[in-house]
């Protein structure tokens, strides 16, 4: 299966574009990106599961924090997230995370998400794309 982000070059963090079919797939795939990343590109396993409730003032601020609780359940609580399954309801999202423990893998730290240059549109040919800049 293609992967549905792709990284950008940015002079001190990591910058990535995500596309997916709807928002929720968006979120997914953004979820799928960092994982990606943080485990230098290795599959995770799935035999995990945790679920978070985020709420936000809109689309990019719900963007922004689910990408924050990844990020925390990754450096934090010792989660990597190899799959999520994301359910919007206007300005609140629930996530199924599937993954493991970061025990498992060698991973590379991540501080934070950031609204540097991050941008979220629906594409004309369908579907959404998001540009996300990484702290790390």
């Amino acid at each position: 299966m293609k992967r549905q982000f792709t990284f950008l070059d940015h002079t001190a963090d990591i910058k990535f574009k995500v596309a997916g079919h709807t928002p929720a797939n968006l979120f997914e795939n953004a979820a799928k990106a960092i994982s990606f990343y943080a485990s230098e590109g290795r599959k995770i396993s799935t035999r995990l599961i945790t679920h978070v409730e985020i709420e936000g003032d809109d689309l990019e601020s719900l963007f922004y924090k689910f990408l924050d609780e990844i990020i925390f359940l990754l450096d934090s609580e010792g989660f990597i997230v190899g799959k999520a399954e994301v359910k919007l309801y206007g300005k609140s999202l629930k996530a199924d995370l599937y993954g493991n423990l970061v025990k498992e893998y060698k991973v590379r730290q991540i501080k934070a998400a950031t609204y540097a240059e991050m941008k979220i549109k629906e594409v004309e040919k369908g579907g959404w794309e998001a540009q996300v800049v990484l702290d790390v």
